[in-house]
């Protein structure tokens, strides 16, 4: 039986657009580059018109949705001599555009580093594989390159996921390397200097909500060009984004179920709604301290998708949205709840009355909410 990855890099999961690009491309690369920067905004911010490769029209897909201008800023900092930083709220798609672009930029989005408090320098340098240490000594046969010693030997992009998770030795490990592209390794004596490949750069990332985990330092953020990526601030745009989220990862996981729109519209307005504290009719809200991203209310259709599939006989019921909803927001403060209760007493009660149908259902799954 034929294996199913996962979660396809993006360079995998969009091999058929980056050929059909690489193959049209005509515009000036940076050295290393696979794309121009013209054809990675494409890439990320799609087009209307198909390209053809080996007799398939192939479209070239939106993929970030927000910003375009920010994609032009982060494609120009990654061909300059500062690494770029997108920080904003969890949930914004960082991790996403980060992989994107290096998908489009390198061909391979997998040189990662995923920052934690458990990070320590050799992740960022270099280790040594020990028994070819004291085999040998020390060599670069025995060297285990980091990511970051692998971009800058191939002259590729090197992703830090949550820099502000690593401790701030670490991540002042990094000021030297980004500012004169080059890792000085002692042991190895005159042979030990890795000097940076064109096209070498970092991309980091870092969640508002972790400011002060482990700040940074200002001689390192001079290193950096930051981006601050927005959550979606229009409705429409944010159930056209849940719906076509939603229906990739169930295609993944092989479930054949339709996309309910209405409780995909539903589910989006509480999201919306409870994230910037006020309905489109203007009441005031109290903010949950749980995150209400477009991700997380993606993760909440696709697990009431998924019980409706298994247990329901695929009939989407409010019932199972309302249970996926507490359980995305309970994960940060219990008294999360009343919030939820106050949302469905004053916004859903009066809907579930003037416009009934599904908001009639949704006002009837309170009951869950205990």
């Amino acid at each position: 039986m034929k294996s199913r990855t996962i979660k396809p890099p993006a360079e995998v999961l969009y091999k058929k657009e980056l050929m059909a690009l690489q193959k049209y491309d005509k515009g000036a690369k940076p050295a290393n580059w696979r794309l121009s920067p013209k054809a990675v905004r494409t890439f990320i911010l799609g087009c209307d018109e198909p390209l053809e490769i080996d007799g398939e029209q192939v479209y070239i897909t939106k993929k970030f949705y927000g910003d375009d201008t920010l994609i032009e800023r982060c494609i120009v900092t990654l061909a300059g001599n500062r690494g770029l930083m997108l920080v904003g709220e969890p949930g914004t798609a960082k991790t996403m555009l980060s992989e994107l672009l290096t998908a489009a930029i390198c061909g391979t989005s997998t040189n990662t580093i995923q920052g934690t408090a458990g990070t320590v320098e050799d992740m960022i340098k270099y280790s040594w594989n020990y028994a070819m240490l004291l085999a040998k000594g020390p060599s670069r046969e025995a060297l285990v390159p980091s990511p970051i010693y692998i971009g800058m030997e191939k002259g590729i992009i090197t992703r830090l996921e949550e820099i502000t998770r690593c401790p701030s030795e670490v991540q002042d490990s990094l000021i030297s390397i980004l500012s004169d592209k080059v890792l000085n390794i002692p042991e190895l004596g005159e042979d030990g200097v890795v000097f940076a490949e064109s096209g070498f750069n970092v991309i980091a990332t870092a969640n508002i909500r972790d400011k002060g985990v482990n700040e940074m330092s200002s001689a390192l953020k001079r290193r950096f060009n930051f981006e601050t990526v927005f959550p979606i601030k229009d409705l429409s745009l944010e159930v056209e984004i849940i719906e076509k989220e939603s229906k990739k990862l169930l295609n993944q996981s092989g479930i054949d179920i339709k996309i309910d729109r209405d409780a995909v519209e539903i589910l989006a307005s509480t999201f919306h709604e409870l994230r910037n504290g006020v309905t489109v009719e203007g009441y005031r809200l109290d903010k949950p301290e749980a995150v209400m991203s477009t991700a997380e209310a993606v993760s909440v259709y696709f697990q009431s998708a998924m019980s409706a599939y298994y247990y329901d006989d695929g009939n989407m019921s409010m019932d199972r949205v309302v249970q996926n909803i507490l359980g995305a927001v309970m994960k940060e403060n219990r008294d999360d709840l009343n919030k939820i209760k106050n949302y469905f007493t004053l916004v859903v009660k009066q809907r579930s009355t003037k416009e009934g149908g599904l908001w009639k259902d949704y006002y009837s799954a309170k009951k869950w909410i205990k």
